[in-house]
């Protein structure tokens, strides 16, 4: 094999995921391998896609994100298209974050006033217990 393809073996070892995984990512679309019999051949195209997938998955894209980047990039191209998508995915990615932390950090207020509602309520009723023995 030369050094432009990779059998699904050598992909799994070198990205240190699951050969599994990379079947799964071939049933959705995203990686399209060579066949020779039973063998999968994958290029060096294969292999960026499933670098992508595999970088937009840890920043908390969908798969659908990261098809639409895969269908962008162009091995012979600058790639100002699929860049400038990326850079618009993560300025989205970045506001649902801040939004989430938004979202958790007023559950955490709510959370407190409910705790102490009830750390007061014990007390008051502890106090009221002594008071009628």
């Amino acid at each position: 094999m030369s050094s432009l393809t990779y059998s699904i073996s050598d992909l799994a070892r070198e990205l240190d995921i699951t050969t599994r995984a990379i079947r799964f990512y071939e049933e959705q679309g995203l990686l399209a391998p060579e066949r020779r019999g039973l063998e999968r051949i994958y290029s060096a195209r294969d292999k960026v896609s499933l670098k992508l997938i595999l970088r937009g998955k840890r920043i908390g894209f969908s798969l659908a994100e990261c098809r639409e980047l895969i269908e962008l990039y162009d091995p012979r191209g600058d790639n100002q298209k699929q860049l400038n998508t990326m850079l618009g995915k993560i300025g989205e990615r970045r506001n649902q974050l801040e939004q989430q932390l938004l979202d958790i950090q007023q559950m955490q207020l709510e959370l407190d006033t409910a705790e102490e509602r009830c750390l007061s309520a014990l007390e008051r009723s502890i106090t009221n217990h002594k008071v009628t023995e």
